[in-house]
């Protein structure tokens, strides 16, 4: 429409002989390049008179698009195209349409109707394009007028009643009832008026003669020929006919044939011949002498072609529009000198040239449309419109390839747009489609039109983590709420179909909900720590998260995550071997004939951590003699670096340090008592004294407050137990010397024979009474785990003073040792 309205205002230019305007010519470019990027948001259609004054009220187009003044004014709303540019004006503070210049619709639109002329406006920010049409009303602003005001007529007296002379037609540019409606001829006894209506629609008159006329009664007649339209107020055009009566010329010219027949290409130029017309008169003289004329039919024609009037030659001198008209009727008139003629029709067909390209008309456009729409769903609806005939206005449409989306047509010239594939946004998320229509003209025209059709989404995507599992290390002893792992999913939908939730699934670690150890964060999918873990008491945690998007239903996929607990060294050795005990004291007897490398007694411990936070080494932090022993770093073993010698004391103390290999370290320390000695005695007298000063001193507090409270109690008792005790015994020893049984050896039953090797070949029971004193007079040695062990008991004294009285005893019978072998 927008092509044609263009073609309409260039010929426009082109008939007034006016040169085309350049700021015109941009403007119908920039038009265009704005007509191909942008889309009509809405149409709008208003009606005004014609000859209405500058500055009148043509619409409120603010209120009409819904919008208000100041959306116009930030937008730069602005008339862009069309042909009312001289016609129309935007008023944008106001918000209205207005006359800029008088509109005459007859010089606009002529014999077209109904008259109209499009324009559109333009906003930016964002850019809007609407569309507006104005219609033009017609006001019965012309009256009919003839091509002459007066004609003249010389009629033979001897016409014939019934004879017909042609008037001709007025021309009223109106239309509707405002076009001329019929004629009126002033009163007269001779003639009257019929009217007739060209194949055109253009009426015209007739004169017919009612009775013979009398030269000599009456040698001329004046008429009035009134035209009259029907506006309201009416008006009224009239034409003087001046009628000269002469002699008799009893013949009218006749033409060869009735009608005339020519075909001539609209795109002809000016001046080609089209055809000739030709009459003959059978009068003689100068009553034969023919003149040929247009009928007047219709004022127009004579814009578009001319007759030679002596020859009757018809030429083209305007410009043909096949679209406009497809062929012309004219009226061609033959007259002689006498006044009589007669009339033929001449027809002008017009050949079909391809100058007009199709329009595109998109009538329905559903934008977006949703991914999961079924094939053959209709996106839109359109029209193509080639002015055109024929092949030059057969039309083909096709869309650009590659895409799911197919044309299907059930009506001429209407076409529906629908998809041909299934959908997918996560793939193609919008499609430019570009409709091309082409005609089949020599050489053939095309129009685009481009509909950009964006793809909803639908939630048909679960969300997807990159792994299955995954694997978080996290060091024991952490802080509660510190961050583990982060997870993180991708879905490929959009927006809220898109949107992550994190959740933690619940399931049991060590017989509690795994949340109460681990959260996480339902945005972000951080996994944070509630609480410190032990490694020593757990080693992983294993979790499982679903990750759930926001769409409906929603959809989920799940993911194990695998938190390895990692070791801290936060667990010092401890030390198995040797027992470490407080009321007693553990010994190794080193024999003074031991060979270097000697295996005095090794050292186990163990660690609780892992990996080298256990790995242990041993230390000989302390020693009596240190260039005598010496450790095993990494087994702990306590070896003689050297030959034991007589000058070496018998009671030596080692000191051991066990270290883990963690950062930073952690240690135990073990004391090892070591005895180097050949005999048992001297063994007894060095640590006899070690052991209960050892004990003394730990217990000097305690015995030192009992006794200062107790003082006197005591003093009284031990004095009656003492000399109760005395006289027991010897009551006991007296019976014993005079029985004749055989003397037993008493042992204590807290020693056995345990069958193994150490610095003494066989395990023994030692009994020694060394002095009154109940906490220096016990010594017992057994054997302990295959090595030579000295425990010193203080809690056997009584028993071991009794068993020594006995020994003693024994000796006096002969007896050389108070030792009995199991």
């Amino acid at each position: 429409m927008f092509v044609v309205t263009v073609c309409r205002r260039i010929h426009c230019y082109q008939s007034r002989g006016q040169p085309l305007d350049r700021v015109f010519l941009w403007r119908v470019l920039f038009i265009m390049a704005v007509c191909s990027i942008s889309n009509i948001n809405a149409q709008i259609r208003y009606s005004v008179p014609e000859e209405m004054k500058k500055g009148s009220l043509i619409g409120n187009i603010a209120h009409d698009l819904g919008l208000d003044a100041q959306r116009l004014r930030s937008g730069r709303a602005r008339i862009v195209s069309g042909d009312s540019t001289e016609y129309i004006e935007l008023k944008t503070d106001k918000g209205i349409l207005v006359v800029k210049e008088r509109i005459d619709r007859e010089q606009l639109c002529a014999e077209t109707t109904p008259c109209s002329f499009t324009f559109e406006i333009i906003l930016d920010n964002p850019m809007e394009l609407h569309h507006v049409t104005v219609e033009i009303l017609d006001v019965n602003d012309h009256s009919p007028t003839f091509p002459k005001d007066e004609i003249n007529l010389e009629i033979s007296e001897s016409a014939a009643p019934g004879a017909l002379f042609l008037l001709g037609s007025a021309d009223d540019p109106d239309v509707g009832v405002n076009a001329l409606q019929n004629y009126v001829i002033s009163q007269n006894d001779y003639f009257i008026l019929k009217e007739h209506s060209s194949p055109d629609g253009v009426k015209y008159a007739e004169m017919v003669l009612q009775k013979p006329l009398d030269r000599e009664h009456y040698p001329r007649l004046s008429l009035i020929l009134t035209a009259v339209d029907g506006g309201n107020p009416q008006r009224s055009g009239n034409m003087k006919i001046e009628l000269t009566l002469l002699d008799v010329n009893d013949n009218a010219p006749e033409f060869n044939q009735s009608v005339y027949r020519a075909t001539i290409a609209e795109n002809a130029p000016k001046g080609t011949y089209i055809t000739a017309v030709n009459a003959s008169d059978a009068d003689s003289e100068g009553n034969n002498l023919i003149s040929y004329s247009f009928a007047n039919f219709k004022s127009n024609r004579n814009d578009i072609f001319k007759i030679d009037g002596k020859t009757g030659v018809i030429t083209l001198i305007g410009v043909l529009d096949y679209e406009r008209s497809k062929k012309h009727e004219i009226g061609i008139e033959a007259k002689d000198q006498g006044g009589l003629g007669n009339s033929a029709k001449v027809i002008v067909d017009l050949i079909d040239v391809n100058d007009n390209a199709p329009v595109i008309s998109v009538m329905s456009f559903s934008s977006p449309v949703s991914e999961d729409a079924s094939v053959g769903t209709t996106i839109a609806i359109f029209s193509v419109k080639d002015l055109d005939a024929g092949d030059n206005g057969h039309v083909d449409c096709t869309i650009n390839h590659n895409i799911p989306f197919k044309l299907q047509s059930s009506l001429r010239n209407y076409y529906t747009l629908v998809t041909d594939a299934a959908l997918d946004r996560e793939r193609v998320a919008e499609y430019n489609i570009t409709i091309t229509a082409t005609d089949s003209g020599s050489p053939a025209l095309s129009s685009q039109k481009s509909l950009n059709l964006k793809v909803s989404d639908v939630n048909d995507n679960p969300p997807r983590f990159q792994k299955s599992v995954y694997t978080a290390y996290i060091t024991e002893n952490n802080s509660p709420g510190l961050s583990i792992f982060t997870l993180s999913a991708r879905d490929d939908d959009w927006n809220q179909n898109a949107r992550i939730s994190y959740l933690l699934d619940e399931t049991t670690v060590a017989g509690s909900p795994v949340s109460s150890f681990i959260s996480v964060n339902a945005d972000s999918g951080v996994v944070h720590a509630l609480r410190g873990f032990d490694y020593e008491q757990m080693k992983s945690v294993r979790v499982s998260v679903k990750a759930q998007d926001g769409g409906s239903p929603p959809l989920s996929t799940n993911v194990t995550l695998d938190i390895i607990i990692q070791d801290q060294n936060d667990n010092a050795p401890q030390v198995l071997y040797p027992v470490q005990t407080g009321g007693s004291v553990v010994a190794e007897i080193v024999p003074r004939a031991a060979d270097v490398g000697y295996l005095v007694t090794k050292v186990v411990a163990v660690d609780v951590d892992s990996g080298q936070n256990a790995w242990l080494s041993y230390k000989l932090q302390k020693a009596t003699d240190r260039a005598l022993f010496e450790v095993g770093l990494q087994n702990g073993e306590i070896r003689t670096v050297r030959q034991v010698t007589d000058k070496d004391a018998v009671k030596q103390k080692l000191t051991v340090v066990v270290e883990d290999n963690g950062q930073p370290s952690r240690s135990a320390v073990v004391s090892i008592n070591v005895a180097v000695a050949d005999s048992f005695p001297e063994v007894l007298s060095e640590f006899t004294d070690f052991t209960h000063e050892k004990q003394y001193n730990d217990n000097l507090t305690f015995y030192l407050v009992l006794a200062l409270a107790t003082v006197s109690f005591l003093f009284i008792t031990c004095v009656v137990v003492i000399i109760s005790v005395k006289i027991y015994r010897w009551r006991q020893s007296r019976f014993l010397y005079q029985s004749s049984l055989p003397v037993i050896p008493y042992y204590p039953p807290h020693y056995a024979d345990t069958g193994v090797t150490g610095t003494l070949p066989h395990g023994y029971n030692y009994e020694v009474c060394m002095t009154t004193d109940s906490r220096k007079s016990d010594c017992t040695f057994a054997t302990l785990g295959g090595q030579s062990v000295l425990v010193m008991d203080p809690s056997f004294t009584e028993t071991m003073q009794h068993t020594i009285k006995k020994n003693n005893s024994i000796d006096g019978l002969g007896s050389t040792e108070s030792v009995r072998k199991f």
